[in-house]
């Protein structure tokens, strides 16, 4: 089976997070993109992240994941946000899923 972390899961969480104010930190955008990407992982099973991982992207989504990319790329301390709340529960589901070695 072929690992379902990448880019292309952490853009479509961003793609889609709404922007506004945030108690939690100072990149609300961030921490919309991470919750909704970390409760997608929690709530999906093995075979729908396998699944969607498979599945062909739209051309707009596909763009707006480069431009999400992009920013990730080129902001450290986003990045570094954006990684610190994702990495943890999104690599256990990958180890239980067994889409990389645990």
């Amino acid at each position: 089976m072929k690992p379902v972390f990448g880019l292309a899961m952490i853009c479509a969480g961003l793609a889609f997070a709404p922007v506004g104010t945030s108690a939690q930190g100072q990149y609300p955008l961030v921490d919309a993109a991470a919750a909704r990407l970390v409760q997608k992982y929690q709530t999906s099973s093995c075979e729908q992240l396998a699944a969607e991982r498979q599945a062909p992207k739209p051309p707009q989504r596909e763009a707006t994941m480069q431009r999400v990319g992009q920013l990730l790329r080129q902001n450290p301390q986003v990045r570094m946000e954006f990684v610190s709340r994702v990495a943890a529960p999104i690599v256990d589901k990958m180890i239980v899923c067994g889409f990389i070695p645990g």
